[in-house]
């Protein structure tokens, strides 16, 4: 896949009634930040989302509902690997298949066949590795005192062209 066909969307698509994925735009910025910092203890800064967001290969998607941005997801591409770097959902929105969406939609623009996903996620998320874990992401590893706020261990996970899931896992 190339560059332009990974850093574009070619329409926002309605996910179901009133859900929108689309790509991810600068003027999001201070709805993510706002739920960033009720997301995670610690926060990615404001700098942080606009390198990610100004790489031409990643993916930066924005799920909406009724026009308002209630999830995000930033997967940065490292040569033939795709990295999902941060991903995250608005309180109020949790347990209603966002995060899904977005890791859907993620799958049909960079999956060219053969393509690798890792990410790191906390120990201590168990729903979050349930999820990742029926889109096909094994356990690979563990990062000792990753998360700085108290030193929590990450687990490394990886999804590799035999363990992926159909898009669209439940």
């Amino acid at each position: 896949m190339t560059e332009s066909a990974t850093n574009t969307i070619v329409s926002a698509e309605t996910v179901d009634d009133s859900l929108v994925i689309r790509r991810l735009a600068y003027a999001d910025l201070p709805q993510v930040m706002a739920i960033e910092r009720r997301a995670f203890p610690t926060p990615w800064s404001l700098a942080m989302f606009v390198l990610e967001l100004s790489k031409p290969s990643g993916i930066c998607l924005a799920a909406l509902r009724h026009d308002r941005l209630i999830g995000y997801m930033i997967c940065s591409r490292y040569d033939r690997v795709w990295h999902v770097m941060n991903i995250a959902v608005d309180g109020r929105s949790r347990r209603r298949r966002i995060a899904t969406a977005l890791l859907d939609r993620l799958f049909e623009q960079a999956d060219g066949g053969g393509a690798q996903y890792t990410l790191e996620v906390r120990m201590s998320n168990r729903p979050a590795i349930s999820m990742y874990e029926r889109f096909g992401f094994r356990p690979a590893g563990r990062r000792r005192g990753y998360y700085h706020d108290n030193r929590e261990d990450a687990l490394i996970m990886w999804r590799v062209p035999d363990s992926a899931a159909p898009t669209g896992a439940v």
